[in-house]
């Protein structure tokens, strides 16, 4: 199996994780294991590292414990179509999809991932992957490495960094550069600027015309240019910023 396909299909929490989860909500390990549906042994091995979470177990343990979205699995089969990135994105948090019935939750960065890997996306559902960054932004290095090696497969280092600078903006912009999330932030578009495309791409928007994609080579803001893309996005345009 190539690198690229295990890390498309690994799960993503580690027993670290699960067994901080499982203290704070003032659980044994017996008592976990009965809610889980698996022996003391078993959650003992799990939390030790020696045995590593099967997805459909990781889920169940995420949502039973309160767990982030980020210690989800990660599989790579998230829909890309406009409704259900927005449904996606309502069950993670997005205000801006408050009002929809939400999907089932995914992990941040697979969302990200799939919204980015549309070339014809719907304005409100780019608005909201700034947002995504902020909230889910400062994720492990687990998740961090799936996104980045992802995005450089499929060719979205660009717009991942866009998106990644754009999160960061909105955070000064308020203010808020001493967080764990800003320095993260921070580091991943250090990270993604190292391997940036020569290409030139657009933010999701395909479907721009000649005219229009002239008038954004002259008019677009330095994050774009910085990232080669076609596209007018600033902070102040994002309903949260």
């Amino acid at each position: 199996m190539s690198a690229s396909k295990r890390l498309a299909t690994r799960g993503n929490m580690t027993g670290k994780e699960f067994k901080l989860a499982r203290k704070k909500r003032g659980w044994t390990q017996d008592e976990v294991a009965v809610r889980l549906g698996v022996s003391q042994t078993y959650v003992a091995l799990l939390e030790r590292g020696t045995r590593p979470f099967p997805p459909r177990l990781a889920r169940k343990a995420a949502t039973l414990l309160g767990m982030s979205p980020s210690t989800l699995p990660l599989s790579g089969n998230v829909s890309a179509d406009a409704e259900s990135l927005a449904r996606q994105l309502s069950a993670l948090g997005y205000p801006g999809f408050a009002y929809m019935r939400p999907a089932r939750k995914r992990n941040p960065a697979e969302v990200l991932l799939a919204a980015l890997g549309n070339d014809n996306l719907e304005a409100r559902v780019a608005e909201a992957l700034p947002w995504l960054l902020l909230r889910y932004g400062a994720m492990d290095g687990s998740s961090r490495e799936w996104m980045l090696e992802r995005a450089r497969v499929r060719g979205l280092t660009n717009r991942l960094g866009f998106a990644v600078t754009l999160a960061k903006q909105v955070a000064e912009r308020k203010g808020d550069t001493t967080s764990d999330s800003y320095h993260v932030l921070a580091q991943l578009e250090q990270e993604l600027y190292r391997t940036r495309l020569a290409e030139q791409d657009t933010f999701c928007q395909a479907h721009l015309s000649q005219r229009e994609r002239q008038w954004l080579q002259e008019a677009r803001p330095d994050a774009a240019k910085q990232w080669n893309l076609l596209t007018n996005w600033r902070p102040e345009h994002l309903q949260y910023a």
